[in-house]
């Protein structure tokens, strides 16, 4: 199969690869999340990301685009977790669907689904009405159980780990919450 890989970060990407891998599947990536800020954590991600890509041979398409503008426009009035985790999801989705078809991939996926801190109701559900509308095929696949490995992976490979999903609100709760435990 022809798989088009919407790749979050690189250590998401190490254990989601070689499982992709596993089944004889070698997928191609595209790195867009206009949800990361601020634009320095944009760069060290996608950085680090080319970096790994190039190590292991994971080809990537398209152009990373920062448009945390945009993200927070359309997220704009709706920032309660779930909410705001369904907009983003769907438009990242919505994204890698769109290109899959225009550059002729059978199926698309994506490394949010190796975390056991996404929603992965809302990636399905959202991955299904992009492959609907798009005319591609959403590959679903839990890898939560590979999240440890994902984890051992990265830190051997000495990638950058980031302490939140990216966006300014989850950043904000990240540091609310180690403040907390702090006290």
């Amino acid at each position: 199969m022809k798989l088009l890989l919407h790749i979050c970060c690189a250590p998401c990407a190490t254990a989601t690869f070689d499982a992709w891998r596993a089944l004889g599947t070698i997928p191609e990536g595209v790195f867009f999340n206009p949800n990361i800020h601020p634009f320095s954590e944009f760069q060290r991600r996608r950085d680090t990301l080319l970096a790994y890509a190039s190590e292991i041979g994971l080809r990537l398409i398209g152009e990373p685009v920062y448009d945390v503008a945009g993200w927070l426009r359309m997220v704009a009035g709706n920032d309660e977790k779930g909410r705001r985790c369904r907009i983003c999801i769907s438009g990242r989705l919505r994204f890698t669907a769109d290109l899959a078809r225009s550059a002729g991939f059978e199926a698309f996926s994506t490394t949010l689904l190796i975390s056991p801190w996404q929603e992965h109701e809302i990636i399905r559900e959202e991955g299904e009405k992009a492959a609907a509308a798009a005319g591609v095929e959403f590959a679903y696949r839990d890898l939560r159980s590979e999240y440890g490995r994902s984890r051992e992976m990265s830190r051997e490979a000495g990638l950058y780990r980031q302490k939140y999903c990216g966006c300014i609100y989850s950043e904000a709760e990240t540091a609310l919450e180690r403040r907390r435990k702090a006290r």
